[in-house]
């Protein structure tokens, strides 16, 4: 059995614990800015269709008396770490994937804590009575349905799927709640009729792959109640980005070239904290009218260097054809991996010898930074720059 923990509205729940004014209100977490978006919407507020990544001045027009609170990543990340000690405690086998929700594989401890569903209670009450916070718990044999489960009775829901419930449950499971389908997916399925999980199997697996590519294969297994995915102990993040919403749509060049600086020192800032390199750079970008596009680019060599990714990231901006003012600017680099991993030795003079330079002076202002606060020292191109950074954009890992 595999449990899938998720807490409840987290950023909004942390806020309203901490000031008893805020409780059984409509609440979201968010910048101050009229253009930032909703990173966390309590429950509360999502009464009234306000939801995460919604641009704030939605969320107002649907709740006039909405009260906005500003990020605290900080205090987030700390109460995380407390709940994946908790969890911990439960099982060794645990995967954090996000900064609040984790899998564990609960085999062999039902000696020590009793059954499957008397261990996501403890694992509740726990969190519960420790750190005055609830979460949603999802029991099932397999990893993708436990993740399912914990979304069904939200919020301080508990639910198990048992192994001679997975085939009707699969049958009647709406096609939309699988992970990884996402509307151009949907699309497809609505010309396909396929409206449940179960109905995948009135496919062959060359009309699904020709659909779907590598998904319909995965399609497949899930419909059969396979999912080979394990609870990875080892886990290591797959990206990390850095996003900010402008003060004001802009499509002056130079402005632009500030900030994406600016979101590519704070991403080197994370791979060299937690002795990161990448080996994929990307670049977001929102318009105007709130479409968005990514382009992204696989590099020869590792990096870590603020001054790499920037000089990556504005490579590909240059390649974009802009034709609308543009609202958000995001960076991230993926393909992550330890900073000590072994490479091939060159024979020859090392071409990436002045990105190493820049990863030192790097190393140095981390330094300084980590001392005295991020502010003290930075680019002095981006001394002028002044948008706020979004409570959402601290990281994106997945």
């Amino acid at each position: 059995m595999i449990l899938h923990i998720d807490m409840d509205a987290f950023f909004a729940a942390i806020e309203q614990r901490d000031n008893p004014a805020l409780r059984n209100k409509p609440v979201i977490v968010s910048g101050k800015s009229e253009r930032s978006v909703v990173a966390t919407a309590s429950y509360e507020a999502r009464k009234f269709g306000i939801r995460s990544a919604m641009p704030v001045f939605q969320a107002k027009q649907k709740c006039d008396h909405l009260v906005i609170v500003p990020g605290n990543m900080k205090k987030y990340q700390a109460e995380s770490k407390k709940i994946m000690e908790i969890i911990s405690h439960f099982s060794p086998l645990m995967e954090q994937v996000s900064i609040d929700e984790a899998y564990v594989d609960i085999k062999g401890c039902e000696r020590l804590f009793g059954s499957p569903k008397e261990i996501g209670l403890a694992i509740k009450n726990k969190i519960n009575n420790d750190l005055f916070l609830t979460c949603s718990v999802g029991i099932a044999p397999i990893k993708f349905l436990a993740k399912i489960a914990s979304d069904m009775n939200k919020p301080d829901g508990l639910t198990h799927i048992k192994e001679h419930q997975v085939k009707n449950f699969i049958f009647t499971l709406p096609i939309q709640k699988v992970p990884g389908i996402g509307k151009s997916t949907m699309k497809v399925m609505e010309i396909l009729q396929i409206r449940t999980l179960g109905d995948i199997n009135k496919f062959t697996l060359p009309i699904l792959t020709q659909k779907f590519g590598k998904m319909g294969q995965k399609l497949i297994a899930l419909s059969n109640g396979i999912d080979p995915s394990r609870v990875e102990t080892n886990y290591t993040r797959k990206s990390i980005s850095s996003e900010t919403t402008l003060p004001k749509d802009i499509f002056d060049f130079e402005t632009i070239k500030q900030v994406i600086l600016g979101r590519s020192q704070s991403v080197g800032r994370d791979l060299r904290k937690k002795n990161l390199v990448c080996e994929n750079v990307f670049i977001k970008l929102k318009f105007s009218d709130f479409s968005q596009i990514t382009r992204s680019k696989k590099l020869d060599t590792s990096i870590c260097s603020s001054s790499a990714i920037f000089n990556e990231a504005l490579a590909l901006y240059k390649k974009i054809q802009l034709k609308k003012r543009i609202r958000l600017v995001g960076v991230g680099v993926t393909a992550l991996k330890d900073k000590n991993t072994p490479v091939q030795m060159q024979l020859i003079q090392d071409p990436n010898r002045q990105k190493k330079q820049w990863e030192s002076v790097d190393s140095a202002v981390d330094s300084i930074s980590e001392k005295f606060g991020t502010n003290i020292i930075k680019k002095a191109s981006l001394s002028e720059i002044n948008y706020r950074r979004n409570p959402d954009a601290e990281e994106n890992s997945n």
